[in-house]
């Protein structure tokens, strides 16, 4: 039987656990309106499913439960930003918020930055820019899952590209993964215990697997699926996403970040916000 949660007992139930374990109550908060608004948008992958993540990567201080980012460099439309090992719906807010501030001055605002986490869904940040009347773009790079074509082994994260565009009452919003899927939906199908679609996910030798549980060990197609069907565009993409965050911002990258759901060592991921005034005249 189905029961409808409300926003605000999610909410509760979210900053609760957070702060139980030390988590400063504003980035709870800020934690948990992410968590319900992936959700409400039907990405159950990136929702409260991810908790449990949030939760050990501050427990075993592996994200800092405390702190505020810190402002490396900037310029009047572009700004370097240091997440402190924050959560990265922190990291990730304090950017865009940057980026907007900039854009609303000079027409156009650029921020990167560093030693951030796994921010959830690019979407949400994006719309923060729209919400405002801008056009607004997010970016991360993430633990490699993505098996480049004609390759083997994971090399590259999901790294979603994002774009909200106001629009009236509701703005056109992309959000997705440069793989073919999440993997957080391969979780999803695995606990039903149901098989992937085809051109989801690879096994250790590299074919197009349907089976959840091979594909939970995290080698996934990029989007596009093999490349008989332009996989390859997936991957071209996903190497976009990540010169634009760990080399732009001298994060980490590739296979240097650390593998998905461990915990032995920070992740120094890196968040990218891109806002442009839907002025044109403000951008020449």
């Amino acid at each position: 039987m189905q029961k409808v949660v409300s926003k605000s007992e999610i909410l509760r139930l979210v900053c609760q656990c957070m702060t139980k374990i030390g988590t400063n109550p504003k980035h709870a908060n800020q934690l948990a309106t992410l968590l319900y608004c992936a959700d409400y948008r039907g990405h159950y992958s990136h929702g409260l499913n991810r908790l449990d993540m949030y939760i050990k990567d501050v427990e075993t201080d592996v994200t800092a439960a405390t702190g505020n980012p810190v402002i490396l460099k900037e310029g009047p439309s572009t700004g370097l930003v240091d997440g402190q090992n924050l959560l990265g719906p922190v990291v990730g807010k304090f950017a865009m918020q940057l980026a907007i501030d900039k854009a609303k001055q000079s027409g156009v605002g650029w921020v990167v930055a560093n030693n951030s986490n796994h921010f959830g869904i690019a979407g949400w940040y994006a719309m923060e820019a729209s919400s405002e009347g801008l056009l607004g773009m997010a970016f991360t790079n993430a633990s490699p899952l993505l098996v480049p074509t004609r390759a083997v082994n994971p090399a590259l994260g999901t790294n979603p590209i994002s774009l909200a565009a106001p629009n009236g009452q509701e703005p056109f919003v992309l959000d997705m993964a440069t793989s073919a899927v999440a993997l957080g939906k391969v979780e999803i199908q695995h606990r039903r215990g149901e098989p992937l679609p085809p051109g989801w996910a690879l096994d250790a030798q590299g074919r197009g697997t349907t089976d959840a549980a091979v594909g939970m060990q995290g080698r996934l197609f990029p989007l596009g699926g093999p490349e008989e069907t332009s996989g390859y565009k997936g991957y071209g993409l996903a190497c976009l996403v990540e010169i634009f965050c760990g080399l732009l911002s001298d994060a980490n990258w590739g296979q240097h970040i650390r593998k998905w759901k461990t915990h032995e060592r920070k992740a120094n991921l890196n968040n990218v916000a891109k806002q442009l005034d839907v002025d044109p005249m403000k951008c020449v």
